[in-house]
């Protein structure tokens, strides 16, 4: 660990990508998760809450978020956010190339290194949308280099983090501290994974059975979505289904040669794998999502443990080549979609950022997710369009931005603010080009409306 390559490498990494998704943010071209996160994160220390999970402990075991929110408590910038989902990313890096220096050499280590961080799916998670997935893999590839060099203190630390990211890395924690009980038995290292299996049975046992029945406010956990398999579910995997997901795989293990089949820790990766594999929805088994957080931990865990069990020689001819195959994939399959998700800064984006910036604070308001995830930061109030047309707007404000035309919830529920228009519901106050702000007409609403944003301005 004394090398600084894989320090300036990660540096690099961290570096590269929080600029790219400085350039993303700037376009505008978030998605919802990085609002909710946002407001979420900001709150932790508050109801960590936001206004379209409600309390976020009702959908995920998060504590980890509450080290995003001191972060947030010293410098309250969505750049923040992007800095730290880079940087965690980032610091996979030194864990990989130090499993694989004491076996196979510095020059073997290093280039794992620049394996590691041209792999495509690590790159996918670095630049999507904040979410504390990203905080997983490089938790897990640290704790188990402690793990492996009896640091009991720092393979504890790393575990207890991975245990905080989500419930899903407690369970695959737990599990994997299983495998490590049965494999060192009778040893200390056997009883330190034995800690961290009871621990991490601890906290899914807390968050199923304490946390989330008092925060939820639905009949059901809401990622079950993704397992709620139908008959037309079924009747899709074969053959279209069945193709993706080994598309999938071949887009995940092709860049590493399938060296992680050359390790028996891949077994550890195969619950966090199938996770994803027997979601009945794509998104989860799509790279350039935040769901690549689940296994990429324990798959680059995996491709280390392979790679130092080789030849020198042979290892660096299989590290050459897995380079190679990272940039061919990037070149066929970027899932950064930078196409999409990367473009110079355009008039529509200065004229949406002016107007909101002139916005009081903590106004109530909904917005398409454009404006929403530049607002989430600074309003805890301001929440999303709704996905149903069917459903009502509670917001004192509405504010939608024609000029991105492309909004999902601009197309889902146009029609019906327009209806809501006509019916005087809602009544326009601002308009600056494609930029459409309305106000709630009621009296009573529009005096508390109005009361709110008096209160705001002077409060500002």
């Amino acid at each position: 660990m004394r090398d600084r390559f894989p320090w300036v490498l990660a540096l690099l990494y961290a570096g590269c990508f929080t600029a790219l998704g400085a350039v993303r943010y700037d376009a505008h071209r978030n998605l919802v998760d990085f609002g909710i996160f946002a407001q979420t994160a900001a709150s932790a220390f508050g109801c960590f809450c936001n206004p379209i999970e409600g309390s976020h402990w009702a959908f995920h075991f998060s504590p980890i978020l509450y080290l995003v929110g001191a972060v947030l408590l010293v410098w309250r910038s969505p750049f923040a956010l992007i800095a730290l989902q880079s940087l965690a990313c980032a610091l996979v890096i030194p864990p990989v190339y130090a499993m694989v220096a004491g076996r196979a050499g510095r020059i073997a280590a290093r280039w794992c290194a620049v394996v590691v961080a041209l792999y495509p799916a690590l790159g996918g998670l670095a630049f999507v949308d904040f979410h504390e997935n990203a905080f997983a893999p490089a938790a897990i590839a640290w704790g188990v280099w402690s793990f492996e060099n009896g640091l009991t203190a720092a393979t504890f630390f790393f575990a207890i983090l991975a245990i905080a990211v989500k419930e899903d890395q407690a369970i695959f924690m737990g599990i994997a501290a299983l495998a490590g009980a049965w494999r060192f038995r009778g040893t200390s290292a056997g009883r330190t994974a034995i800690g961290i299996a009871a621990i991490a049975a601890a906290a899914v046992f807390a968050f199923f059975f304490w946390i989330e029945p008092h925060s939820i406010a639905n009949a059901h956990w809401a990622p079950e979505r993704f397992y709620a398999w139908t008959a037309g579910d079924v009747r899709a995997l074969w053959p279209q289904g069945i193709l993706q997901r080994l598309g999938f795989a071949l887009l995940v293990f092709a860049p590493l040669a399938f060296l992680p089949f050359r390790s028996r820790f891949l077994w550890v990766a195969l619950p966090p794998f199938a996770e994803v594999l027997l979601s009945r929805m794509s998104t989860t088994f799509t790279l350039g999502t935040h769901y690549a957080g689940a296994w990429l931990g324990y798959v680059l865990v995996a491709f280390a443990f392979a790679v130092r069990h080789l030849p020198q020689r042979r290892a660096l001819r299989w590290l050459w080549a897995c380079a190679a195959l990272c940039a061919l994939e990037f070149t066929v399959a970027d899932p950064l979609h930078p196409g999409l998700n990367l473009r110079a800064p355009q008039p529509r984006d200065a004229a949406l950022d002016t107007v909101l910036a002139s916005l009081p604070p903590n106004t109530s308001i909904a917005t398409q997710e454009e404006a929403y995830t530049h607002l989430a930061l600074r309003d805890p109030s301001a929440t999303l369009l709704p996905e149903d047309a069917r459903e009502p707007i509670d917001a004192c404000y509405v504010l939608i931005d024609r000029d991105f035309p492309d909004s999902p919830r601009l197309q889902e529920y146009g029609a019906a603010l327009q209806h809501l228009v006509r019916t005087h519901a809602y009544t326009l106050v601002k308009a600056n080009g494609g930029i459409e702000l309305y106000r709630r007409s009621s009296p009573s609403a529009a005096a508390t409306c109005t009361g709110q944003s008096s209160s705001a301005r002077t409060a500002r």
